[in-house]
């Protein structure tokens, strides 16, 4: 995985101009869905795709301006529309203006990333590796925005809103292990232009089952193999370190890649400890 990160840096830098850099390009020339190539990103750099994307293009234009091309040019050529939208982003990105690049000779830069392994002994990460037939995922699902960070309150607010008719349902074709209301995400937004996208999160259950009424959605799942790693502590931080943990470490080093299919989890709160829980996040994965 590290290996296609890096050839993704590398074809940034060689579009970093281009108007037509979208992220189906990029997550196809990394060989993930959009979705989870976002996440890997995020959790091996610290930056969104569009951050990183945003900071080069102005370190970028600080370059050109040093060596004397107009700002209006610049503008253009780095996709604003206007010299004031270029002027108000690179001010806010630098804290000064790109005319006191110009007058002053004064520059701030944000280098390529690259992408390596450092192997820290003493740290070890449980996981299990299982096989599941296929099965539907079958709950209520909404439109949210994408987080990777913190509480979601669209999500909990969703959550909320699910009926008791609803959850009857789920619980009566509920079949299939891991028995449990799980959390699964999917078709995140194309555009990483924005500085939010939105992503389908769907509230359910797994089953054999096909028949479902229409006051739930059914999305089919095939027979795949699932790295399911269990977490337990602090809610929701230990879910997300974990997460981060699978993305940043487990995956570049194992001998699995990830397949283009949702990852689910589930949180059993503790009922003795304030926010405190056992989580399992499942990852549909194969052998590299």
């Amino acid at each position: 995985m590290l290996n296609e990160l890096n050839h993704v840096i590398d074809y940034i830098e060689d579009h970093i101009s281009d108007d037509d850099l979208s992220l189906e390009i990029i997550s196809e020339y990394a060989g993930v869905s959009d979705y989870h190539f976002r996440k890997i990103f995020y959790y091996l750099s610290g930056l969104t795709l569009s951050e990183y994307i945003k900071n080069r293009k102005l370190s970028e234009a600080n370059k050109d301006l040093l060596h004397g091309e107009k700002i209006t040019d610049v503008a253009l050529k780095y996709g604003y529309q206007s010299m004031d939208g270029f002027t108000r982003a690179f001010k806010k990105w630098s804290g000064f203006l790109p005319s006191d690049v110009i007058k002053k000779g004064i520059s701030k830069s944000f280098p390529k990333l690259s992408f390596i392994i450092i192997v820290k002994g003493g740290i070890s990460m449980e996981f299990r590796i299982e096989d599941k037939p296929a099965f539907n995922l079958v709950g209520v699902s909404k439109r949210v925005p994408m987080q990777f960070e913190g509480v979601n309150n669209e999500i909990v607010k969703f959550a909320q809103s699910i009926t008791d008719e609803q959850k009857e349902e789920m619980h009566s074709l509920q079949n299939i292990e891991p028995y449990e209301i799980v959390n699964a995400s999917y078709e995140a937004d194309a555009n990483f232009l924005k500085e939010e996208g939105d992503l389908t999160h769907l509230i359910g259950i797994l089953t054999t089952e096909n028949k479902v009424s229409n006051l739930l959605e059914k999305v089919p799942v095939k027979a795949y193999t699932w790295a399911v790693f269990p977490n337990e502590g602090s809610f929701p931080s230990t879910l997300q370190e974990t997460m981060a943990k699978i993305y940043s470490e487990w995956l570049p080093s194992s001998n699995y890649e990830l397949i283009n299919a949702p990852a689910f989890s589930f949180t059993k709160m503790d009922e003795h400890k304030k926010d405190y829980a056992y989580s399992e996040v499942w990852i549909p994965v194969e052998k590299k």
